[in-house]
């Protein structure tokens, strides 16, 4: 298990609440299940809709179960901007 951080930018920072927070997980798919516990549908949303990347890397269309954490990560969740 891999030990990083998830940065929320844009409307997963308003709908996460916080800006960033630690995570414990292997996986992308893990990291971000882990972080739905106690949120709501609203989180869950704008999650469906982001776009991810992983130690500046894009996640891209990879199932998120087959994406491997690194310890000492940076998950980026990048819902669409306005605007381009």
């Amino acid at each position: 298990m891999a030990n990083g951080v998830i940065r929320y930018w844009a409307a997963a920072k308003a709908a996460a609440g916080v800006p960033e927070e630690p995570y414990a997980a292997e996986t992308v798919a893990e990291a971000l299940e882990n972080a739905c516990t106690g949120r709501d549908a609203e989180f869950r949303r704008v999650l469906r809709r982001s776009s991810f990347l992983l130690d500046g890397a894009p996640v891209g269309a990879r199932p998120h179960a087959s994406v491997t954490l690194p310890e000492g990560g940076v998950l980026e969740v990048l819902p669409p901007f306005a605007g381009g």
